[in-house]
């Protein structure tokens, strides 16, 4: 049996929080939703990258955040 889903969705504000690797934001129907998974080399790195150093006492966010409280 085959559905046919014809759909006219109107989105004035769509607010997203966040969303991870592994997400699905989907809007409207889908018959089959294929998890994809893509690593790219984009740098055009030839060998690992250098091990990393012992932390510091204090630590600094690579992502500015609000200040506790």
């Amino acid at each position: 049996m085959n559905f046919f889903v014809n759909q006219n969705i109107v989105i004035h504000q769509l607010r997203v929080e966040g969303i991870s690797n592994s997400s699905v934001l989907q809007i409207g129907s889908a018959g089959i939703i294929k998890p994809l998974s893509n690593l790219y080399n984009t740098g055009g790195y030839t060998e690992p990258a250098p091990e990393l150093s012992p932390p510091t006492a204090e630590l600094t966010p690579y992502v500015p955040l609000a200040p506790p409280g």
